[in-house]
């Protein structure tokens, strides 16, 4: 067995142990976060069967990802990154998952280019939970302005995602995260990664978006 493949289901089972002594209710999928690491690095894991890979950069996806999506169609690519307007186009037609929708101009590019090509691509709405403002994201009280915009638009927004500070307990963030989560009905909810995926079931995150704990460290 290939040593990345080893390491996801090293991953998996840890969310079975989790979810066998806590109250968790379902695991949460694996976003292979693939970002930086070439198709030979990559290729063990699509070849296992796994579905779910996250990418940052518009073009690197393109890139990468075009020839394989044609060929296994099961594959859904996610956009974790901050993803500019006028990438916008070029996104809808890779991704089908964007995690970082963060304002009402970006949604309403999102939704004239989609319909373009009669795609439906799910969306989260990206949260600045920790107020930092080095990082992308909404503040939450923003949040069900953003929302009722995007459904105006027949957005399908799917959930809420944050990435919390790093170097700190992610707890609270995970927990107001929920909480927001709950709010708003949504029944997807992505955060945690390689350092917290555990802690970010605890809180009923939905999709992890891990990438070194799998590929190794990027050079």
């Amino acid at each position: 067995m290939h040593n990345i493949v080893r390491n996801f289901l090293n991953i998996e089972t840890q969310l079975k142990s989790l979810k066998d002594v806590s109250k968790i209710k379902k695991l949460p999928k694996i976003i292979a976060v693939s970002k930086t690491f070439n198709l030979e690095t990559i290729s063990p894991l699509i070849e296992y069967g796994h579905k779910d890979f996250g990418e940052n950069k518009v073009q690197e996806a393109l890139d990468k990802w075009s020839e394989i999506k044609k060929k296994n169609s099961n594959i859904k690519l996610h956009m974790i990154g901050k993803l500019q307007t006028n990438k916008v186009k070029f996104a809808v037609k890779i991704f089908d998952y964007i995690h970082s929708v963060d304002s009402k101009k970006l949604a309403k590019k999102i939704a004239d280019e989609q319909l373009k090509i009669n795609k439906d691509i799910k969306l989260f709405i990206q949260i600045n939970i920790g107020n930092e403002n080095q990082k992308s994201g909404i503040q939450s009280i923003e949040a069900e302005n953003l929302i009722s915009f995007c459904k105006a638009l027949n957005l399908n927004v799917v959930g809420l995602m944050c990435i919390p500070p790093f170097s700190i307990d992610s707890s609270k963030y995970f927990d107001k995260m929920y909480k927001l989560n709950r709010l708003y009905n949504f029944e997807e909810l992505s955060m945690g990664m390689s350092s917290d995926f555990l802690k970010a079931t605890e809180f009923n995150a939905t999709y992890l978006r891990i990438g070194s704990s799998i590929f190794g460290k990027r050079t």
